[in-house]
């Protein structure tokens, strides 16, 4: 019996859960979103944007070419890279002329903007489906960094026993992170579904 009211409770709770979800968004869209605002955050995301095809033309020097110390030609972006919570003047003065922070207060502003869509689902429906398919739009695109970023796997650094695990499929932190979304994309269909189900009622 008491098995039964527990789910019933369960059964009827389905819009708090689904609530419990724009409400979960909005807070990962506005906390991330705000970073973006910040240098170290918007230093972080330049390899994902430097190699992707949809964005790259954002930055200044994303295609540029240089030798590094050790004679390889490398992507210029991976000599001026600011290691979290250490602040280089000559690498923040590259990503200034790159455009790196102009991009990702715009950037910022979007995931922001998303957000709050998302959350006002809880009473506007439009707003609802419009968050939840800008949510999966923008989880497809980050997704496409497993592909275009070669950060998100674990590099050969070689060291003193060869590397046996490096490249597809080991990622690395920033792969790890990029792998996540994939949540967050189904969150979003089930936004725009909840929330289109709202707007298309039945005759």
């Amino acid at each position: 019996m008491q098995n039964n009211r527990l789910y019933g409770y369960v059964l009827k709770s389905d819009t708090w859960f689904v609530n419990f979800l724009r409400i979960s968004i909005f807070i990962v869209m506005a906390w991330i979103g705000g970073l973006k605002a910040f240098q170290y955050e918007a230093d972080g995301i330049v390899p994902f944007v430097a190699n992707s095809p949809l964005m790259s033309f954002f930055y200044k020097n994303a295609g540029n070419k240089v030798t590094n110390e050790e004679s390889k030609t490398v992507p210029e972006y991976t000599l001026y890279k600011n290691p979290e919570g250490k602040m280089i003047q000559k690498n923040i003065d590259w990503h200034i002329r790159n455009g790196t922070y102009v991009f990702s207060y715009g950037l910022g502003t979007m995931i922001v903007m998303i957000g709050v869509l998302v959350l006002l689902g809880i009473w506007s429906p439009k707003a609802g489906a419009a968050g939840g398919a800008l949510t999966f739009l923008m989880s497809l695109v980050t997704l496409s960094f497993l592909i275009t970023t070669p950060e998100v796997y674990v590099p050969d650094l070689g060291g003193d026993l060869p590397t046996p695990h490096y490249g597809f499929p080991y990622l690395s932190g920033a792969g790890r992170l990029v792998l996540k979304d994939i949540i967050m994309m189904a969150g979003g269909l089930v936004l725009f579904s909840d929330s289109l189900k709202k707007l298309i009622k039945p005759l």
